[in-house]
């Protein structure tokens, strides 16, 4: 019999480790209910807990860190409606919940291309993030999707490279380094597009493409689009 909500967040208070929980803030990693459990713990009970939307739902109701990260892993990819997807991702709080939601989960939903395109033009800091870490992490998990889906994304960076708010920024880089490791034809739209920014009069602009260039044209990823 699987476990309920009550029993789940029980062994996670049983977990918890309160000296880590305060070193978290060095990574910027915040929230009301910090616990200090480690991910790869969040994975062991994943496993033992199997698939479970209901239980899912339930943890993330609890408002704790670490049960919504977990309830990132459990959850059932195709019982994510768009607007529970919205919900969860109105209650970001720390770039790390962001991040575990869309790569455990988000990624994986029917609608992960259109929520990126949604998300990466809303105001709110880390929803925003989530729509550009959700390309990201597109551009590496989603191995049938075309090119061309990938193309709109480049329009989305280009409009939203002037935001300076760290975790938005650094998701717009990351997305458009993932997005340009990913063929050859896309390394050379997103080399382009990082030119562009780098040569811009904004800093946050030009620290994006400066910084994306380094990586999308070194010798490492060049001889890896050359196999």
């Amino acid at each position: 019999m699987k476990p309920d909500v009550k029993q789940v967040l029980k062994e996670l208070h049983a977990l918890a480790n309160p000296e880590a929980a305060d070193g978290l803030s060095a990574f910027g990693i915040q929230g009301a209910q910090l616990l200090g459990i480690r991910i790869p713990e969040l994975r062991r009970m994943a496993r033992q807990i199997g698939k479970d939307q209901v239980l899912a739902d339930g943890l993330w109701a609890s408002g704790i860190h670490e049960a919504r990260i977990l309830a990132s892993m459990i959850a059932e990819p195709v019982r994510m409606p768009q607007d529970k997807m919205d919900a969860w991702a109105a209650d970001f709080d720390s770039w790390d919940v962001c991040d575990q939601c869309c790569g455990n989960l988000f990624v994986r939903t029917p609608w992960a291309h259109e929520q990126a395109l949604v998300w990466s033009e809303r105001p709110e800091e880390f929803v925003k993030r989530a729509g550009f870490a959700l390309m990201a992490y597109l551009a590496v998990h989603d191995k049938n999707a075309d090119e061309a889906e990938f193309e709109p994304f480049f329009e989305k960076i280009t409009a939203q490279a002037h935001d300076s708010r760290n975790y938005v920024k650094k998701a717009v880089n990351w997305a458009l380094r993932q997005i340009g490791k990913r063929s050859r034809s896309l390394n050379t739209q997103a080399i382009t597009i990082a030119t562009a920014l780098a040569h811009a009069d904004d800093p946050t602009t030009r620290w994006i493409g400066k910084d994306a260039l380094r990586e999308l044209t070194s010798a490492k990823i060049q001889d890896k689009l050359r196999t």
